[in-house]
Parts: structure tokens; sequence; C-alpha cells
């Protein structure tokens, strides 16, 4: 295997470090304050209807964000809406049908969002 090729994933551990191939709750080289960003880079913003009683919730997925910022663009997103919503399990759910107002300001933050299902 060539020197600067190593792997980053396994199957046993998750993400390992690119950096010392550790694991990345075990990584010597980062400091310990700094959380490793989730997410493909491109942002998701669809449409869910399930377990709400037929209720749409927009939903925003793949934010490299850690959970405090997640939650203050979540804040930004539901005002820029004007509705609710809450931002938990690495995604924000804003109430209602809002997908087309939800990608223009993601953009305009800098993030790549793309709308997704039909």
């Amino acid at each position: 295997m060539p020197r600067n090729s190593r792997p980053v994933y396994s199957s046993t551990s998750g993400r390992l470090c690119p950096d010392c191939g550790l694991p990345v709750a075990n990584c010597r080289c980062r400091e310990p304050s700094r959380e490793v960003p989730v997410g493909s880079g491109t942002v998701r913003v669809g449409r869910e209807t399930a377990g709400r009683k037929g209720a749409g919730v927009t939903v925003v997925t793949g934010l490299p964000l850690p959970p405090a910022e997640l939650a203050e663009l979540a804040s930004k997103l539901k005002k820029r809406c004007g509705s609710g919503g809450t931002a938990r399990d690495g995604r924000i759910e804003i109430q209602g049908e809002h997908r087309d107002t939800l990608v223009a300001e993601l953009r305009k933050l800098g993030y790549d969002a793309r709308r997704s299902g039909g």
C-alpha cells in the first residue's frame, strides 16, 4: 500500500482519523475540543409525514455542524420560515412545507443544499 494511502473507515471501529489511522474517538493528533463534522457535504432538504398523523415537516439533513451550532441554525431557519420546529439527531425539522425557502437560505449561508424527494 502506498504511504499516502490510509483506510478511513473500519467495520469494527467506524470512522478513522486520516492522519494517525486510529478510531476518531481515540485520535491522538486532534485537539480534544475539536468535534469531527458529520455529513456527506451535500445538505438535503426533504419532506416527511411518517409518524406525524399526516402532518408534513421539512427535514434538513447532512449538515456538518456540532449540536450547539445545529440548534442555532435551526433557530434562524425557523424564524425565516415563521414556523416551529426542532434540531435533533443531527437534523433539523421545520413544521410545514418550506423546501424552496430553506434551500435558498442554506445556499445563501454557503451550504451545497439540494431538494430531495418528490
